[in-house]
């Protein structure tokens, strides 16, 4: 097994309308998600083939549908949802996803915010 292979897609925005508070929610704000996913790239090496291989184009498709779809109220929860979608591709081992809020709602200066998941399979 290739426990080193990965895929790491960064920066992947979206607009979204998820916050605890209503005006979040009403309003929405860009997110920004960078996920990396552990699997063997063996095979996609060998053969040469998009199919043989997580295309990150439709995974960063699929990740704006999740950011721009039902809102919640935390990003634990989005971060969540992407990892499950992920995981749903059977070669996946672990994937490690991050979500950021660089416009979350802090009174005071920062640069971003952002909650990390790592979920593998059991």
């Amino acid at each position: 097994m290739d426990f080193a292979d990965e895929i790491a897609l960064t920066g992947v925005r979206a607009f979204g309308h998820h916050g605890v508070y209503a005006d979040e929610k009403r309003d929405g704000q860009e997110f920004v998600v960078d996920v990396v996913l552990q699997l063997s790239l063996r095979r996609a090496a060998e053969t040469d083939e998009v199919a043989d291989t997580v295309h990150y184009g439709e995974l960063a498709e699929r990740i704006v549908a999740l950011v721009e779809g039902e809102p919640v109220d935390l990003l634990e929860t989005l971060a969540q949802r992407i990892a499950d979608d992920v995981l749903a591709d059977g070669r996946v081992t672990l994937v490690t996803v991050t979500v950021h809020k660089p416009q979350a709602p802090i009174p005071v200066p920062f640069a971003d915010v952002a909650v990390t998941v790592r979920r593998g399979r059991s």
